[in-house]
Order: C-alpha cells, then structure tokens, then sequence
C-alpha cells in the first residue's frame, strides 16, 4: 500500500501536535497492558514517554525507549518527527499518577479507577468541558491538531467505552500476542454494572468503564473548529464514538497500517460504523533493515503516543516517505 491510504487533503499553516496524558489502574492487572516492563511500570510510562518526545531522551529514570525485546516504542517515532519538522509538541495531563517532567497543560484530572469495582471516572462530564475549553484555545492558535495519546491499559477502557455505546469492537493490543480473555473478562463485569445502572449518555458510558484520556479527548474533539485528526488507535475509536453519540461531527483518525491489519481487533470495522474517516499510514518498517522496527510487522507494539498521526502530519508538511523512515531509522539506531 502506499505510505498513507488516502490524501487527506489538508495544507497546514498553523499545526498543533499535542498528546493526551493519562492512567489507568487497569493497567496494574499483570499481563493486561505491555506499555511498562512491569504493572507498577506502567505508571510511568506516560510521563516516560512525553520526556522523551520533549527533550529527546529519558534523563528522570535509567530507562531506554526499547521495549525488551528491542522494538523501538512509539514515542521514539514521535521524538523523531518532531526533530524533522522542528514542531515542539504539546501535552496534556488528563490524569496522571505521577507529576509529569516536561510542562504540560493540566485539567487536574485524577488517575482513572478500575473499572471492575466501581466508577473510573467519576468526574467524567467535568473533563469533558475542560476538554472543551482547551478545544476552543487550541482553536484560536491553529489551523490543525494532530492529537494522540498515552495511556496504558487504554485499550481495555476503551473496549468498555465502545461495547457500552453499541459496538462490537474487538480492541489491539500492543502484544503481540493479544490477552484477549483478560479484556472479555472485563468488560463482562462492566457490563453486569451498566445492566444494573443504565445509561442516560455518552459520558456515562466513560464515567462507568473509561478513562480520563476519553473525556478530555471528546471534550476537545467536540469543540476544535479547525481540522482535527485524532492519532492513535483503538483508544481513538472510543472518543469517536463518545462524540458522534453526542450528536457532534465524527473526527477522523489517523492510525498506522498494523494496528488496521491486527487480526485479533477489528479496528476498520468499528471505525467504518462510527463513520470515522480513517488514514492508514505504512512507515515500511519490515524494509529497514532494523529488527527492532520490523517487529511492528509481527505486531509487537503497533501504535501510541500519536506515532502514526505524527508520521501523516511529516507528510502533510510536505517530507517524502523516503525522508519520514530515514529519520525515523537514525532515532532508532541512536539506541540499539
């Protein structure tokens, strides 16, 4: 396929990347999320992460931007990107379970809760409006916001989010070996608790099995006048979703090609039946001669941190396919 499915279309003159921080305590259930080497790790994978698309390398924790098994994670995308289109990223901290080293725009959300015990996100209605309020900002400033992500866990509230508004999503992971029984198990519980209580709307279908990233990325999406691209994968749909069951124009979603071509999700799907228009980005990292890249083909990873929204806007900005790998493969091999 080609470096992105369909053109979308877009000549930005004012571009905004920015990047939705959160947590999850789902994502301290053993074998759920892969985003941290540890369940206690996951915690600090946002903050990780945002240090170093900022700063260009992770100083607060003797890590690497490796997964173990050598895969470059998303946020090293991101970071290079960011280098070649010399755009300083923005972040914001929808909930956060550690104080995050880089500045951030803060919405003084608190770490979703498990969703398997009680509500996740109680203040739901009030992130979305604060949501709301940076998307009127952001639209005072730019033309375009590419907006991604970072919550571990995600997928799994965000499978919650889809399945109570009516979809039959099965959600990725970034495994490569997807803990499918895990999720089900989930969301059978969620789903006893919304039997109990119903659902009078969208935001409570967040407030009951989502996360914070969720509401304040409606809240945004609901209210940005410009062009908005939402980058990311599953834990995008569910933000779609939460917006067109508003009654709101449905954002589009730009996501790479292996999170479209995961087998045990079904991420086209969903976003055809939520009317998302989707842009499905092929870096080639099976082509680079870089075995930690080409394990995003045998689908270790897949997405995050707005990697496939970030490798579009490049495109957007007029950097070839060509240009886009060669910097992406430089980062990489800075720490292999």
């Amino acid at each position: 396929m080609p470096f992105v499915s369909t053109n979308p279309d877009i000549l930005p003159q004012r571009p905004v990347f920015a990047s939705i921080l959160s947590n999850t305590l789902l994502s301290m259930v053993p074998g759920i999320s892969g985003a941290g080497t540890t369940p206690e790790k996951t915690l600090f994978t946002p903050v990780l992460d945002a240090e170093l698309i900022a700063e260009g390398s992770i100083s607060s924790m003797p890590v690497r931007p490796n997964t173990p098994t050598g895969c470059p994670t998303p946020a090293s995308i991101t970071r290079a990107i960011m280098e070649m289109i010399g755009l300083s990223p923005l972040f914001i901290n929808a909930g956060l379970a550690h104080r995050p080293t880089v500045p951030c725009l803060d919405v003084y959300g608190i770490p979703g809760d498990d969703p398997r015990f009680g509500d996740a996100v109680p203040a739901a209605e009030l992130l979305f409006n604060r949501g709301k309020s940076l998307g009127t900002f952001l639209g005072q400033v730019s033309d375009l916001v590419v907006l991604g992500e970072c919550v571990p866990g995600g997928t799994t509230t965000s499978l919650c989010v889809l399945r109570a508004l009516g979809y039959p999503a099965r959600v990725s992971s970034s495994f490569i070996e997807n803990p499918v029984s895990m999720k089900e198990e989930v969301w059978r519980i969620v789903s006893e608790r919304i039997s109990e209580s119903g659902i009078s709307s969208p935001l409570d279908a967040v407030r009951i099995g989502g996360d914070p990233m969720i509401a304040v990325g409606a809240g945004i999406a609901a209210s940005y006048p410009g062009h908005l691209i939402l980058a990311g994968g599953t834990q995008m749909l569910s933000v779609a979703a939460v917006v067109r069951a508003m009654g709101r124009p449905v954002p589009r979603i730009a996501t790479t090609c292996y999170v479209r071509d995961d087998a045990s999700a079904n991420f086209e799907e969903i976003a055809d039946l939520i009317g998302s228009e989707t842009f499905y980005i092929d870096p080639g990292f099976g082509e680079l001669g870089h075995s930690g890249l080409a394990r995003y083909c045998i689908g270790e990873v897949k997405e995050g941190m707005g990697a496939g929204g970030a490798m579009l806007l490049a495109y957007l900005l007029g950097h070839s396919p060509a240009a886009i790998r060669r910097k992406i493969l430089e980062f990489a091999h800075a720490y292999s």
